[in-house]
């Protein structure tokens, strides 16, 4: 996948906001809290875009070969892809969803209303 393509499907999802931070990474978020990464940073750490995943994903993406513990990240369960295309569009596109949703998840009840994801 493409970062234009990357970054408008993170933007799609609901209540998401981009900032640019740490050498020109686009960083994708919910509530304030991280979901995603690409570009800048990734690129430069040798490899593709970073995302959040459930213990069980981060486990099987691993073991594949498909991506590696994400550098800073990894305690948190996300990984960073070994190529940008290293998934079909729409899987990356469903562990991008999933991302998001293990996110709002942590949100507080307050925080998701205020969010309009209640």
């Amino acid at each position: 996948m493409r970062l234009k393509t990357f970054e408008a499907h993170c933007l799609r999802l609901p209540a998401a906001t981009k900032v640019v931070q740490w050498e020109g990474t686009s960083v994708f978020k919910v509530g304030g809290k991280m979901f995603a990464l690409g570009g800048g940073f990734c690129e430069q750490s040798g490899g593709g875009y970073m995302f959040k995943t459930s213990a069980m994903a981060y486990q099987m993406l691993i073991e594949q070969g498909l991506a590696r513990p994400a550098p800073y990240l990894a305690r948190a369960m996300w990984v960073q892809l070994v190529r940008n295309n290293s998934l079909r569009d729409a899987e990356l596109k469903a562990y991008l969803g999933e991302a998001h949703a293990l996110i709002v998840a942590k949100l507080t009840r307050k925080s998701r209303e205020a969010l309009g994801l209640a």
